[in-house]
């Protein structure tokens, strides 16, 4: 545990999280950030050991992603998620937004409905709206600070000439994981309506006790047929940066349409250290995973029991999954433009405001706790002294 207490300085290092906070959130004055998704943890030795190895070789020519990269995803989706999967299904990629854009071309045409449910990750809105596809949104339904799914919402919205559906699987940001039968009816709704399934699972190595990561593709050969299924190592390892994930899908005629942009784009192969880090990931992190997973879940019992008895107008809901915590500020009776001066003028600290994520954000805001505890505490004094006179 104490190597995830280590504080590393990234500043100076291109980091979007320490290095670009000034000018995205248009502040002169400097701020605890707490908001992009990546942690402030070195990734498994055996990733570094890899790279090392290869900067040490020091020739970084053309590469190619030989078959046991492949294998070593397939065994750890059996071993995790208990999911069996081909080699000929997976694809690669840059990351999961490409693989995103990459689905919505070749799998539907501009002007066609694409459907995804908010408060959700914002590149879920643009790639649909930059690819000039329809938005259509069923958002979640919250009770108490829970989310579930209007079904009834969503079979109306899906019913409506919907061509595909962007599922966010576990849910950045609210942190549901869902369950069996909610993943069945999703699935069989979109077999009904003949919807096309892009499940962003990236956060699926990221799930606490006793919530389990289903992978919605392996529920029935009906609903695997009509899915395509997004991992990478980067939220899981930490390894954003270099930009390697896959893309896995059972239906050959989504893996040729999704090809043929590939091709057109000239996208061949990732980068020589993303091949080299998921390979090292998946075959030796486990053992990291399961330590930084105990870690998560202290810090986030620790921003719960702050909250409770310091700052019990904001509200947090234990998340069943990622590192990323959905605060409810809806007590202060405050606006979202006030919350967010309140914590980066008086607090300091910066976080993702919750109407970024779209319908059902306003009053909200997203949090990240993968850093040393410190950082934790810290950031926590910074927001009880944004809002300690309310």
């Amino acid at each position: 545990m104490n190597f995830f207490q280590e504080y590393i300085n990234r500043k100076d290092t291109y980091s979007v999280k320490w290095d670009r906070t000034k000018e995205v959130f248009k502040t002169e004055t400097p701020v605890l950030p707490m908001w992009v998704a990546d942690m402030d943890f070195h990734p498994p030795e055996a990733v570094t050991e890899a790279v090392r190895e290869r900067v040490e070789h020091g020739i970084y020519g053309y590469t190619y992603i030989d078959d046991h990269v492949k294998i070593q995803i397939q065994e750890w989706l059996l071993r995790r998620q208990h999911w069996k999967i081909d080699q000929e299904w997976i694809q690669f990629s840059h990351g999961v937004v490409p693989s995103i854009g990459k689905a919505v071309q070749a799998l539907t045409e501009p002007g066609d409905k694409v459907l995804v449910q908010s408060p959700v990750y914002p590149p879920f809105f643009s790639m649909v709206k930059d690819n000039d596809r329809e938005l259509v949104n069923a958002p979640l339904k919250e009770e108490n600070g829970f989310y579930s799914i209007d079904f009834t919402e969503l079979e109306k919205a899906l019913s409506s000439g919907v061509k595909m559906m962007l599922l966010c699987h576990p849910h950045n940001p609210v942190g549901r994981v869902w369950t069996e039968e909610e993943l069945r009816r999703i699935g069989n709704l979109c077999v009904k309506h003949d919807v096309i399934i892009v499940s962003d699972e990236i956060h699926g190595d990221l799930v606490y006790k006793p919530n389990r990561q289903i992978p919605i593709a392996s529920l029935s050969t009906e609903i695997s047929n009509r899915t395509i299924t997004l991992i990478a190592p980067s939220k899981t390892f930490n390894l954003a940066g270099l930009q390697a994930s896959a893309a896995i899908t059972e239906n050959s005629e989504y893996r040729k349409a999704m090809e043929k942009i590939d091709k057109k784009n000239g996208f061949f192969t990732l980068n020589t250290f993303g091949i080299l880090a998921m390979e090292a990931a998946y075959s030796k992190g486990e053992a990291w995973l399961e330590e930084l997973l105990e870690y998560l879940e202290d810090n986030i019992k620790l921003v719960d029991s702050f909250l409770q008895a310091e700052v019990p107008q904001i509200k947090l809901r234990q998340p069943e999954s990622t590192y990323l915590l959905w605060l409810d500020f809806r007590e202060t009776g405050l606006t979202d433009a006030e919350i967010n001066k309140r914590l980066l003028e008086t607090g300091k600290i910066a976080m993702n405001p919750g109407v970024s994520f779209g319908e059902g954000g306003s009053g909200f805001m997203r949090m990240n706790a993968a850093c040393p505890r410190d950082t934790v505490k810290e950031g926590l004094n910074r927001i009880k002294k944004a809002f300690k006179d309310i």
